[in-house]
């Protein structure tokens, strides 16, 4: 569960008087929403791997205060999160770690230098009630044999082993390459993702643990070449939907080796906040606020911009996935005996 009681502590308390109800009512249906999705099923014993790319986290734009407890919110729903698209100044994580409260903790990446890299980081916040680092971190660089045709990965993968539970896991965050749609650049995602897919399948069956390939992956749709590359060496990947505000891109996924062999998944969805926050109906509110924010100078088409380019670097332009893994297999080691 979030904290809330910044809510209190604001600054500009007397200049907006409404803003903590703003916030608070704001978040009760966002936890309703919560509450009514499969995420409030989930079993007691379980464990939660929530992704999120989380549109320039924070590029130059500081998100609103209200932002930061909504997005604080759906993550606080997991247990272990991957973030992807953090930039250089990491005040927002702190300031998302605060929010969550000092049970959670966070592992954050170097800035991937070049063009091709965007600056951005990669991240993990987990919640040490639950899972507990194993002193495992690294980044995926490739070998001379293996490199693709365009060198290195252009995001370099970032992996780090937890454990909760009976159950050890390495999740292994990308963002992969993206710049088109045309075959070539396809081609060129399809290579990442097998690549990174063949490695996971590889070191799963070495160590003897799970391994989740896990983020932003640019999968256009379910039966494309890069989701045939996500699959080819053997990975498990539950059906999320499309994650992109339009409702047409499969770009984000969780899969993992060894299900049903290492691992079991329980159920697994996205969180489309846009039905409790940044509501579409709640455009008129934001006008004035975005105005202000541009230094007067309006949106070209409002109506269409909200939601395209305000609300989604408030929130983000991608949803929110997240499988949930049993993670007891004590009756199965104890049967080892009999």
């Amino acid at each position: 569960m979030a904290f809330y009681h910044w809510l209190n502590r604001y600054k500009d308390r007397e200049k907006n008087p409404e803003k903590a109800k703003w916030i608070a009512e704001h978040l009760l249906k966002l936890r309703a929403d919560l509450a009514e999705s499969k995420l409030g099923d989930r079993e007691p014993n379980s464990l939660v791997i929530g992704s999120w790319n989380i549109r320039a986290f924070d590029d130059g734009k500081p998100r609103r205060d209200e932002s930061f407890h909504y997005i604080a919110e759906i993550i606080g729903h997991f247990d272990v999160c991957a973030i992807q698209e953090v930039k250089e100044d990491l005040e927002p994580l702190n300031k998302l770690k605060t929010l969550l409260g000092p049970n959670w903790s966070y592992i954050v990446t170097d800035v991937t230098e070049g063009s091709k890299g965007n600056t951005e980081r990669q991240a993990f916040f987990f919640n040490t009630n639950k899972v507990f680092f194993r002193n495992l971190v690294g980044e995926v660089v490739l070998p001379p044999e293996a490199l693709l045709e365009h060198g290195q990965i252009a995001r370099t993968p970032f992996f780090a082993s937890f454990q909760a539970g009976w159950f050890k896991f390495t999740l292994m965050s990308v963002h992969i390459i993206f710049g088109g749609s045309t075959k070539k650049k396809k081609k060129m995602r399809a290579a990442e993702v097998e690549i990174l897919a063949k490695l996971a399948a590889k070191r799963a069956k070495k160590e003897g643990q799970v391994y989740v390939l896990i983020g932003d992956m640019n999968i256009e749709s379910r039966d494309d070449e890069i989701m045939a590359g996500l699959k080819k060496h053997g990975l498990f990947a539950p059906l999320f939907g499309a994650t992109n505000l339009k409702g047409t891109k499969h770009y984000d996924q969780i899969a993992f080796t060894g299900e049903k062999s290492r691992t079991r998944c329980l159920q697994s969805g996205s969180v489309d906040w846009r039905t409790a926050v940044y509501r579409p109906d709640e455009k008129d509110h934001y006008e004035p606020i975005a105005l202000e924010a541009r230094g007067g100078e309006p949106y070209k088409n409002w109506d269409k911009d909200y939601e395209k380019f305000f609300a989604s670097f408030e929130m983000s332009d991608h949803l929110p996935i997240w499988v949930e893994m049993e993670i007891d297999y004590s009756n199965e080691y104890l049967e080892r005996f009999i």
